[in-house]
């Protein structure tokens, strides 16, 4: 499952860097831009810890998701499907990674609150 979350965020900076090259906002085109450049970081961070603490991730698969509306709603929908799979994809307990993954939250929210209320 952590191989899932993984690439849920490497899918969320796809999706944002493709949005990102065909906005006419120049809010968005910066929000955007500022997301998928620290995603990859973020995601980079919690497969760094998770694999120093578990194993080698031996799986991270290539996935899509049917994604409409604008750049909010998409991430919108990938933020939900991380948020529902990060306590099967790490133990709760293991506090330190799921506050690496507080930060890939964090992330995507900080982004939602720039696309919907900066223009």
């Amino acid at each position: 499952m952590i191989g899932r979350l993984i690439a849920l965020l490497f899918f969320a900076r796809e999706v944002a860097h493709r949005e990102h090259l065909k906005t006419r906002s120049y809010a968005e085109h910066v929000a955007l831009n500022e997301f998928y450049d620290a995603i990859v970081g973020n995601a980079d961070s919690i497969a760094e810890a998770y694999q120093g603490r578990h194993e080698i991730i031996e799986d991270i698969p290539m996935i899509s998701m049917d994604l409409t509306g604008g750049p909010a709603d998409k991430l919108e929908k990938i933020l939900t499907a991380v948020e529902k799979i990060r306590y099967t994809a790490v133990d709760k307990t293991d506090t330190t990674i799921q506050n690496l993954i507080d930060e890939a939250i964090a992330q995507f929210l900080s982004t939602l609150y720039k696309l919907k209320n900066l223009k």
